[in-house]
């Protein structure tokens, strides 16, 4: 079993801002493979699924951004996985280009404080994740107003993008290539003006 949790913010004002591309790309893949996102556990909203093969639960936790790891926490012990291989986490990542990926095994929190939440509560910071770029915070600008801040109408086109090639990442991950997907999405997209 996998469960893929995605980031995000709860409630109606945070839909759509760059903090929730986590909570979008799991939206894209409960469409894709038909896994309704509707029931509740450990504070998050769950679906329970199939993606190749594999058992999955998609996961959006409602703790609020900064609270993540304590709902991932609970999912982990509750469904008794092993967060170094059974737990994918999505998020968004300000130093990545709009809908750029970076697929990583492990690392540090990098100033997000919802992953420095969870490598808190899971006790670990190895655990795969899937960055999905949303662009540098321009200066003067504050730090939390930019990621709580909307995508302009380009950006979302780039995005929309960036979550297919995240959906398809995942596919990848939990089918144990975790290092082809690394090879084949960690790679610069070339933007379509070029």
């Amino acid at each position: 079993m996998f469960i893929i949790a995605g980031l995000g913010n709860p409630t109606l004002q945070y839909a759509g801002t760059r903090h929730n591309v986590g909570f979008d790309v799991i939206d894209m893949l409960a469409e894709k493979y038909n896994i309704p996102v509707d029931g509740r556990k450990s504070r998050a909203l769950i679906g329970k699924g199939i993606i190749h093969g594999t058992k999955v639960i998609l996961a959006k936790p409602q703790t609020y951004m900064n609270l993540s790891g304590e709902s991932i926490r609970g999912l982990a012990d509750y469904y008794k996985i092993d967060e170094e291989t059974e737990l994918l986490v999505i998020y968004d990542d300000v130093s990545l280009g709009v809908g750029q990926l970076r697929i990583r095994k492990k690392g540090s929190a990098g100033g997000h404080n919802g992953i420095k939440n969870i490598i808190a509560q899971l006790g670990t910071d190895v655990f795969p994740r899937i960055k999905v770029g949303v662009g540098e915070k321009p200066r003067h600008y504050d730090l939390a107003d930019y990621v709580l801040g909307h995508f302009s109408k380009e950006e979302r086109v780039q995005m929309e993008e960036g979550y297919q090639r995240a959906a398809d990442a995942v596919e990848l991950i939990i089918a144990g290539e975790i290092d082809a997907a690394m090879n084949e999405y960690n790679r610069k997209v070339k933007s379509k003006e070029a």
